[in-house]
């Protein structure tokens, strides 16, 4: 079905995993394309309700873009590269149902980027994290600039930023880049066995607190949303059931009403 990526679907779990070893994952325009169609998925069927996307081999995530498609491109087309990863990028931010990143290996560039879109990250212990694009004469286009800065703060995003140094997996976990170090044989089940426990709650409520959480921009909005989600939530019937379950001290069953 795909040229440059592979899905799964296991255990309600959507694994979508890069599939370009000999390059390092890295991603162009066909890899970009997929990935949008493979979160389409994600959105639309029922049976998906958490996903992983990684990277093949243990090298790499992905290690950046496809340098070589870069050769040639005006302001305009450059432009227009941008928005095209941006808006598969928003559509993981902003999908209802949480999607994880699953780091092994080189994180760089685009792939950095793609990870830092995902709902969080888990990464093995020989992940590295960066934005190297200054040393091409360019800036991360991909959103890194604003995802960096928002999940490390400004000083340590413009140092990598401005450097190119990569971030070692000790420092992502330090500065909340990633949630998890695993070994590398370690890293796919411990994503899973935390997606499995995720998925185990009410999908209206994971949904309502992925849209919260997002809109957490330091003023009113993000409090004026959870408030308006919150009440929403007492007009479902998972939120009867967890309290009833919770009362009658029984593990409640959530069916996404």
């Amino acid at each position: 079905m795909y040229e440059t990526i592979s899905t799964e679907l296991a255990d309600k779990i959507y694994i979508i995993t890069i599939n370009r070893p000999d390059k390092l994952n890295a991603l162009n325009k066909t890899v970009i394309r997929e990935l949008g169609e493979a979160v389409d998925e994600i959105y639309d069927n029922p049976l998906i309700q958490a996903a992983i996307i990684t990277g093949s081999g243990n090298r790499a995530f992905a290690a950046g873009a496809d340098i070589r498609g870069f050769n040639g491109l005006s302001k305009e087309e450059g432009m227009l590269l941008a928005k095209q990863g941006m808006d598969v990028f928003f559509k993981i931010e902003n999908a209802s149902k949480p999607i994880v990143a699953a780091v092994n290996g080189f994180a760089l560039g685009g792939g950095c980027e793609l990870a830092m879109a995902c709902h969080f990250r888990i990464c093995s212990e020989t992940a590295q994290f960066g934005q190297p694009e200054i040393n091409l004469g360019l800036i991360p286009g991909y959103g890194g600039t604003q995802r960096l800065t928002k999940y490390i703060g400004k000083g340590p995003a413009l140092e990598a930023i401005l450097t190119g140094t990569p971030i070692s997996a000790t420092i992502a976990l330090q500065r909340g880049l990633v949630n998890h170090i695993t070994a590398p044989d370690e890293l796919m089940d411990k994503t899973k066995s935390i997606l499995l426990q995720i998925i185990s709650k009410a999908p209206l409520a994971i949904s309502k607190s992925i849209a919260a959480v997002n809109a957490a921009d330091g003023n009113m909005n993000g409090y004026t949303l959870e408030t308006r989600l919150f009440g929403e939530c007492f007009a479902t019937d998972d939120m009867k059931e967890g309290v009833a379950a919770f009362l009658e001290k029984r593990t409640p069953v959530f069916r996404g009403i």
